[in-house]
């Protein structure tokens, strides 16, 4: 054998361990991604406001190390809203704590009878029953301020008035918190007020709920009558609507209390 062919056969065989190497590791990289078990945080925002509303909670929760997606809700209508939420749990792997402020308790009582849901958390917000409205909901209490600082813009929406949102909406927040609230609030359809829930997922979902003492949006006592009808386990805070933002700590401990106990029934 010459010696190139010497050189040549040893240089082959050397290279077959790391061909075989190789294809294992192409093998490894392709598996299956196996179903993730921990419960995953989906936060739905309210009327008048954004998914940035929850930016104060988001890192709170990641630093737990808890996943958070969030949903952009249109305002458009409830069904909208309910479809955009879908839309994030269809995403999502394993169960769900869905966690809704304001309207979206609206949202998430009608999107959480999805089977990944396993825990619904309600912040200040409507809980309807069978074919009630919100706007049923707010006519069976006394009107609160913020309703008399609504700006309907001519075109079926509405908005939040600055003064509103510094005296109503957010008045526990730094007056340039409450400005830059103003000016990226989502406008709500005006229509989304008649818009009726079918089936409640609070009905067979564990809840819990965290009233705002001091709303100037949502009526308090609806709040603590919401609560004790779901028998959800109740946080009360001295907060204003807005509690995600001025209480964040407070809405977050209540968050990691659901996950946990979902974490634990599995």
């Amino acid at each position: 054998m010459s010696k190139y062919s010497k050189i040549l056969g040893l240089a082959l065989a050397a290279a077959v361990p790391i061909v075989t190497l190789s294809a294992g590791s192409v093998a490894q990289t392709t598996a299956p991604v196996p179903a993730v078990s921990a419960p995953t945080v989906v936060l739905v925002h309210g009327a008048w406001a954004d998914g940035s509303s929850w930016s104060k909670v988001i890192p709170l929760l990641q630093a737990k190390g808890i996943r958070v997606m969030t949903v952009q809700n249109p305002l458009t209508s409830l069904a909208d809203d309910v479809a955009a939420t879908r839309r994030v749990l269809a995403a999502v792997q394993g169960p769900v704590v869905l966690v809704g402020h304001s309207w979206a308790g609206t949202v998430i009582t009608e999107a959480g009878t999805d089977p990944k849901v396993k825990a619904l958390v309600y912040v200040a917000a409507f809980a309807n029953k069978e074919g009630q409205s919100g706007g049923d909901l707010v006519g069976a209490y006394a009107k609160t301020p913020a309703l008399g600082t609504v700006w309907d813009d001519g075109q079926g929406f509405l908005r939040q008035t600055e003064q509103g949102m510094l005296e109503n909406f957010a008045p526990d927040l730094p007056k340039e918190e409450a400005r830059t609230l103003f000016v990226t609030q989502g406008p709500l359809a005006a229509s989304t007020f008649g818009d009726k829930v079918t089936t409640p997922a609070w009905r067979t979902v564990p809840s819990w709920y965290v009233v705002s003492a001091n709303d100037r949006v949502i009526n308090p006592q609806m709040e603590r009558d919401l609560a004790a009808a779901m028998k959800a386990k109740t946080t009360v805070l001295q907060s204003s609507h807005v509690s995600l933002l001025s209480h964040p700590q407070e809405v977050a401990a209540v968050i990691e209390d659901a996950v946990a106990t979902v974490s634990k029934a599995r």
